[in-house]
């Protein structure tokens, strides 16, 4: 959720090594491409471009209920003689540096619209760095508001708004919202407000609902990133401060390594938060789809909105946290406010990639010459200057997607694309799968699933989530006597597949839970040359490249409200949702998917042995497991894909 800007990667990494042309602090960054030296050079002139043209004032905001909100204003020199619109993003992640003097070195989502003129609003969330108020994760938001007391992130939208219109810089009247990951869930909270000054808002990343976005797929815990994420953000600050908190440390490279020797769950907090990370506890007492994840479910609430204000929804195909979010803020908007301006950009992006460097390479994956300036030029920036500064609707598509496979854009009247057909691709016996119905063979495979070793779910030595991993070669994982390989013959004609993916799984268990992972995977051809402008000692013959994943708890197959245990032995039909894709396996190809039970440190341990509550498992709950997958006739487990 936390959001790196290009400008700092490109300024912490890339600076030496842009001069001397090879990386050297850190490490991790890679040499730096035509591309990449162009963006800073770019960055370099837009922070001395900040200092000359625009001045910064701070403010403190009064909410309705009296709390002050910390509001930093970057206006161009000029804006006493020229209207400009209002550009507002709200943060938890501090809008520093403050003081007097001290400037950002990047407003605005892109260089281009900073670069229009625009005044650009920053402003620390209530509870967070320097505003004040109590901090609420996700707060829950209401359809109806009694007194001035009865807050949410809707109202303190709306009342900074109302205040930046007729106290702050002379402005034309219009505002517009961005903001990415937690800003990107303000930003659609900032919907809410109903304020009919807000003309434009592109919510990028959003947090839709937590019970899926970020920690959570399905019911399954995503452990490190959760862990890593809370231990810094989650802990508490009791008053306004311009500093944030220490990252943690792992003591180790080794996240797989560093989160088996932690053992269950509830070690987490004896071991190291000792209590001090609130909504940790918080989250653990809440394992199930209860009341308290319920009330921070955004999506109920986007409705009746203010049919004035246009939405652009962003998200990445390659984004490890929100993909989630952007897909379904997008079409909750869709369906509840029909008539409404509503747009949608899926790109080849990591989280946030849009916004930081020019999203040519995710991983050992090259996606073509810039999608990110692209996007920034062609789309985004006309966006908010037709609705801000024109004052009239944007020439931007219902719906702008980056195929990979092909890496081309291509725009659509609808998401997913109505023409796309539905085809169901069974699993079939001998590692195959295909889309003609299982006939004859063997009835199932199976496979040993022992918590005591898990899968993993990268080959790299990492303590978090990787963001590259959505991409990463699978050959590691194909080798492993615990994860079920299936692949079509060489494909040959090109196959697109575009949007969701229902999975149906037939299984069997000799424990009584069980997680379930389908990974989609594009098979290069084993003559693959590699190619030059990615690591060399990655070989792209034979490359197994993730194009997309998910993962099912259970227990949850039925309800994510009422887990239920397996019966041991018994077939159960598993079904969940795959989410979006939109991808050619090209002719020559094949299309490859994987099934297992565990993908660690990603994904916590599922005991195998059903307890009420995961977070509260002992070790002696941890049990191996026979799982089968079945492909008989009267057990068939499929794949719903739509095909273009």
């Amino acid at each position: 959720m936390s959001h790196l800007s290009l400008r700092a990667a490109l300024l912490a990494g890339l600076l030496t090594a842009a001069v001397s042309g090879h990386a050297q602090t850190p490490v991790s960054y890679p040499v730096p491409s035509a591309a990449d030296k162009a963006q800073l050079a770019q960055v370099l002139a837009d922070t001395l471009y900040i200092q000359q043209h625009y001045t910064k004032t701070e403010y403190q905001i009064p909410m309705r209920d009296g709390v002050k909100l910390y509001t930093v204003v970057y206006a161009p020199n000029d804006a006493d003689k020229v209207k400009y619109p209002i550009m507002l993003n709200r943060t938890p992640y501090a809008v520093g540096p403050y003081g007097k003097g001290k400037y950002k070195y990047s407003l605005g989502p892109s260089s281009t619209m900073l670069h229009e003129g625009y005044i650009f609003a920053y402003q620390d969330v209530r509870g967070r760095y320097m505003s004040e108020g109590q901090f609420v994760d996700v707060r829950p938001e209401k359809d109806t508001h009694q007194g001035k007391t009865d807050i949410d992130e809707g109202t303190d939208t709306f009342d900074t708004i109302e205040w930046l219109l007729k106290k702050g810089p002379k402005n034309n009247g219009r505002v517009g919202q961005w903001g990415i990951s937690y800003p990107g869930y303000y930003t659609a909270t900032g919907l809410l407000s109903r304020h009919p000054a807000l003309k434009a808002a592109s919510p990028q990343a959003p947090i839709a609902d937590w019970f899926w976005d970020d920690f959570h797929h399905n019911g399954a815990f995503f452990l490190p990133h959760a862990f890593n994420f809370l231990a810094s953000f989650g802990l508490p600050r009791p008053q306004p401060t311009p500093t944030g908190n220490p990252g943690f440390k792992h003591g180790t490279p080794d996240g797989y390594d560093f989160f088996m020797k932690m053992g269950p769950l509830k070690n987490a907090d004896a071991k190291y938060y000792k209590g001090q990370v609130a909504f940790w506890n918080q989250m653990t007492q809440h394992p199930n789809y209860d009341e308290f994840w319920q009330a921070r479910d955004l999506r109920p609430h986007l409705k009746n909105l203010n049919k004035g204000t246009a939405v652009l929804t962003v998200g990445g195909f390659n984004d490890a946290e929100d993909l989630f979010g952007a897909l379904k803020t997008y079409e909750t908007i869709e369906k509840q406010n029909p008539g409404m301006r509503n747009g949608l950009v899926m790109g080849p992006w990591v989280h946030g990639g849009w916004a930081r460097g020019t999203g040519e390479v995710v991983g050992n994956v090259a996606y073509g010459e810039s999608p990110s300036l692209y996007y920034q030029k062609e789309i985004e920036a006309p966006f908010f200057k037709s609705y801000l500064k024109d004052g009239k609707p944007a020439a931007v598509p219902e719906a702008t997607v980056f195929e990979g496979g092909t890496n081309r854009w291509r725009t659509f009247d609808a998401w997913p694309p109505k023409d796309a057909k539905e085809r169901t691709m069974f699993f079939l016996p001998n590692g195959t799968i295909g889309f003609e119905q299982p006939a004859s063979g063997p009835e199932f495979d199976q496979f040993l699933s022992d918590p005591a070793h898990p899968v993993p779910f990268t080959e790299a030595t990492a303590v978090g989530m990787t963001r590259e991993y959505m991409t990463d070669d699978q050959r590691f994982a194909s080798r492993r006597p615990d994860v079920l390989t299936y692949q079509t013959p060489v494909l040959t004609e090109d196959l697109t597949l575009a949007g969701p993916i229902d999975a149906l799984l037939q299984v069997a268990t000799t424990g009584t839970d069980a997680d379930w992972v389908v990974k989609i995977i594009d098979v290069y051809p084993d003559d693959t040359p590699n190619n030059p402008s990615l690591n060399p000692a990655v070989k792209l013959g034979g490359y197994q490249q993730m194009v997309r994943s998910e993962v099912m708890r259970g227990r949850f197959r039925n309800s994510f409200s009422k887990p239920e245990a397996f019966v041991p032995g018994q077939v159960t039909a598993v079904p969940f949702v795959v989410q979006d894709l939109c991808h050619t396996f090209r002719k020559g190809h094949r299309l490859m998917v994987q099934v297992q039970s565990s993908w660690f440190p990603l994904v916590d341990r599922n005991p195998q042995t059903f307890v009420p509550n995961i977070f509260e498992a002992d070790e002696k709950d941890f049990q191996a497991a026979t799982h089968r997958l079945y492909h008989s006739p009267q057990h068939a487990s499929q794949l719903k894909v739509r095909v273009l």
